[in-house]
């Protein structure tokens, strides 16, 4: 056992203490990335401890700098910097390393630990946040902000790596911040040339600095210098940098000093092994054993942070108090959004559509969109490039534009994957937001909506032209599995309104939700608008409700959403001539119903063994759950054909004629 003591500066001492910090959780783990913390290092700590303005004891603190570990797969450089600033990070939570439970998981996850700003992991995802991020600050900036009364003005910092830069999330994300001039967004560009296959050159050789001016960022070139004096000063120079992003290249050795697999693919995603870790030790001058030593004059040097940090947030404080005295309205709106208070319309106040007239639920969200934005200040939001038919402006609310973010619209461009991830970057900063596009290109952002459910934000996801009622544009624009695909991601409610009131009602539903996105699934053609009667306020959080019951028991349940509700009633009435009972049941949201107690779901549908009929213009994947043994689905179970709505739907079987036909089948068997 070795005994020697570090016999480095302090710094030093620090940037060693996180490399090795991170070799030996990655090694108690026998898992995880242990080569990439340790090149980063020298750049994570200068951030904390020389460049951010942060506050450990309250990471929650408003104005905090934020920072996002884009390269999640390093998620021990986050941990070590979180737990030796004084965050609340324990050393025994260190040692416990992507063990069940622990708050350090294999890649960082928003709210198990305070300090982290971002569940990332999927490359590309974090840095695109971090545009959504750096965006709501120049957004809060505008709307609160007054002479001599800056209270906004924090920075977002990230480290992004060579998968990052790779995936496409991130050029859609990064070429919109480069158009918007967000100068207080910068990312540190870890270039290590190592890539679990290799050597980064099997796949990957442009000049990515090059790129990144080329989308209008202030681009940096360090090589392979990284003492921490110049990378202090080109933090501090892209900070000055008020009308570009920045993007800081920084050219590092992956498990640098470990003499056998540094520069190594075999250093990226395992452990170096023992006896490597101790070979490395041995250069760094560091004990070998015992393992997760952290020397006293490191832990308190780095935790001189946090009076700092507290420093920082009295001063902010007290210009807070001023502030509120100035401008107490917009300090109420303010509080609001940095406490994430969940909006509430007004009782009556959604707008009420005349029942029998006809009309697309889009154009019905548009409406009521426009009644939801002048209560709740914090809606933003905006689509890509469609927004002349998913029908999703704030009307007289203006644009989002280089040097002016007062607005509320947002431009995304043909980026729907960087539309998902800048939404959650809003959402994260506390603006109610929303992005939109049609149905079939969820599956471009499909990513983005997960990673929403995942860190349980209230995004908003509110996608039209939700079924082959798309029509003559065929089945590339007609969505089949996507809504099977959407329901079946945990925590997410995915609402398909029937009408324009259900509409209202999920908008509202939408507003109220605190730690769940909500996808919105609209469609293009018009439908009949139903009896607000008959339709209970609480019909989205029920999730299904009987909007049309028979005289006695059911002998027939027939279950609808969006636009085949309407075709439900019709095959109802008709059956009713027949002398069959039949009951409509509407079911906005499976999700909500699903979450409903066995009771209710025996109350809406009928008891078991009660014959019921779905109908869906999607997929039938799921809902065999509702329907039961004795029922029958009506669905596609092919892509979809270009044609007038009403011959594609007649085309695939989706017709009154079909559900009365398929009831009377069920009922003779």
């Amino acid at each position: 056992m070795s005994t020697a003591q570090p016999q480095a500066g302090l710094d030093e001492l620090c940037v060693n203490t996180i490399r090795t910090l991170a070799m030996d959780a990655v090694q108690k783990a026998n898992s995880g990335h242990p080569g990439t913390p340790m090149a980063l290092a020298p750049v994570a700590y200068t951030l904390y401890t020389r460049v951010m303005r942060h506050s450990p004891a309250n990471a929650a603190w408003p104005n905090r700098d934020r920072f996002v570990l884009s390269c999640g797969h390093a998620s021990m450089l986050l941990y070590a910097m979180l737990y030796l600033c004084g965050y609340g990070l324990t050393l025994e939570d260190l040692e416990n390393f992507r063990q069940l439970g622990s708050p350090c998981a294999g890649h960082p996850e928003y709210g198990h630990a305070p300090g982290i700003e971002a569940t990332t992991g999927p490359l590309g995802q974090g840095i695109s946040n971090c545009v959504g991020l750096a965006l709501a600050e120049r957004m809060l900036a505008a709307r609160f902000n007054r002479d001599g009364h800056e209270i906004i003005d924090h920075h977002t910092f990230t480290i992004a790596s060579d998968g990052d830069m790779q995936e496409g999330i991130s050029s859609e994300a990064c070429s919109l911040a480069g158009h918007l001039g967000l100068g207080r967004l910068i990312a540190f560009y870890d270039d290590n040339h190592i890539s679990i296959e290799g050597n980064t050159s099997l796949s990957f050789s442009e000049d990515v600095g090059a790129r990144y001016e080329a989308y209008g960022w202030h681009v940096q070139r360090l090589g392979e210098d990284l003492a921490l004096d110049r990378i202090e000063h080109a933090a501090r120079t892209a900070m000055d940098v008020a009308d570009r992003p920045s993007l800081i290249i920084c050219r590092t050795h992956i498990a640098i000093g470990a003499p056998n697999k540094q520069d190594t693919a075999a250093a990226h995603g395992s452990p170096l092994g023992a006896e490597e870790v101790a070979l490395t030790k041995q250069a760094y001058g560091w004990p070998t054993e015992p393992p997760f030593h952290v020397p006293a004059e490191a832990l308190e040097h780095c935790r001189a942070t946090v009076g700092r940090g507290e420093q920082a947030e009295r001063e902010w404080n007290e210009r807070l108090v001023v502030y509120r005295a100035a401008n107490p309205e917009l300090a109420d709106q303010l509080d609001a959004i940095f406490e994430r208070r969940a909006p509430a319309l007004p009782p009556g106040l959604l707008k009420r559509f005349e029942a029998g007239t006809k009309m697309a639920t889009r154009k019905a969200s548009q409406e009521v969109l426009q009644v939801a934005a002048a209560h709740v200040p914090s809606l933003v939001g905006g689509s890509a490039d469609l927004a002349p038919s998913t029908l999703t402006l704030i009307d007289g609310a203006g644009d989002i534009e280089r040097d002016s973010y007062g607005g509320r619209n947002l431009h995304f461009g043909i980026r729907e994957h960087a539309m998902g991830a800048i939404v959650n970057g809003l959402a994260l900063s506390g603006f109610r937001a929303y992005g939109s596009t049609f149905l079939i290109f969820s599956d471009y952002m499909k990513g983005a909506v997960r990673l929403a459910a995942l860190m349980e934000l209230p995004s908003i996801f509110c996608y039209t032209h939700d079924s082959i009622g798309v029509g003559e544009d065929g089945p590339t624009h007609q969505p089949i599995e996507q809504l099977a695909a959407l329901r079946a991601t945990p925590n997410i409610n995915v609402v398909r309104p029937a009408d324009a009131h259900e509409t209202a009602l999920a908008w509202s539903f939408a507003l109220r939700a605190v730690e769940t996105p909500t996808v919105l699934a609209l469609s293009r053609q018009a439908l009949i608008v139903l009896d607000p009667e008959l339709i209970p306020e609480d019909a989205i959080d029920r999730g299904a409700y009987i909007l049309r019951d028979s005289a006695g028991p059911p002998a027939i349940v027939l279950i609808g959403t969006g636009s085949e509700v309407g075709l439900c009633l019709d095959a109802a009435r008709r059956l009713a001539d027949e002398g069959v009972a039949a009951r409509v049941v509407s079911m906005p949201c499976m999700d909500r119903f699903e979450a409903q107690p066995a009771a209710e779901h025996e109350r809406v549908l009928g008891p078991a063994g009660t014959p019921r009929v779905a109908v869906e213009a999607a997929s039938p994947f799921g809902w065999d759950r509702w329907t039961g043994e004795h029922g029958a689905v009506i669905a596609m179970r092919s892509f979809g054909a270009s044609g007038p709505e009403a011959k594609v739907y007649a085309h695939f079987g989706i017709t009154v004629d079909a559900v009365v036909e398929q009831a009377h089948a069920l009922l003779s068997s």
